[in-house]
């Protein structure tokens, strides 16, 4: 007898949790893989120590009120991220340290180049300096994606857990970044004379 739509639904769910199950934890003996995901730990450990640093000189550049604590809030969830990064290290039993990350030292180099090129206290610095976090947020949002995938197959539960809080609270500031932007910031931009 045909199984129903909703029986094939059914088995076809089971079987994937089941596959799931079976694969949780699967690389957790491939040392390739862990030492990858290690090695990426140390890259975004440093990118988020970077990142605090960078970001005040991107709130003294900027003019909006709003961006500017925007600013002033990543910085602190920012230091919240190393902390957070320093949890998933002492899970692996390992010391937190950093390894540099070329992709960030280059979106920041790119974020002094757009203060240095626009002028002081206009909405067009400001479209600049969103432009640039925001390309910050994206790499954030790709590195702890990724990282969170990779320690669940590694069967890395609580560490899983901990970049994934992280994912949620890049993906939040890349929100609010585009509504800053969005509500005010580029239209005003957009009438500034060159």
């Amino acid at each position: 007898m045909p199984q129903s739509k909703s029986a094939k639904t059914t088995t076809k769910k089971r079987t994937a949790s089941m596959s799931k199950t079976a694969n949780a934890g699967a690389g957790a003996n491939d040392s390739m893989l862990k030492e990858f995901f290690e090695d990426s730990l140390k890259d975004i450990y440093w990118a988020e120590k970077h990142i605090v640093k960078t970001l005040p000189k991107m709130k003294k550049a900027a003019s909006s009120e709003e961006l500017k604590q925007a600013f002033d809030l990543h910085t602190e969830q920012s230091k919240e991220h190393v902390a957070r990064l320093e949890q998933v290290f002492g899970y692996l039993e390992k010391a937190p340290r950093g390894k540099k990350c070329e992709a960030i030292e280059g979106i920041t180099k790119e974020g002094e180049s757009i203060i240095e090129e626009t002028e002081e206290g206009t909405s067009t610095r400001d479209v600049g300096l969103i432009m640039a976090a925001q390309k910050v947020e994206h790499y954030e949002i790709a590195t702890y994606g990724g990282l969170a995938q990779l320690a669940e197959t590694l069967g890395l539960t609580e560490c899983a857990e901990l970049l994934r809080q992280t994912l949620e609270e890049e993906k939040e500031t890349d929100t609010q970044l585009t509504d800053i932007a969005e509500s005010s910031i580029n239209y005003e931009a957009a009438e500034e004379m060159a």
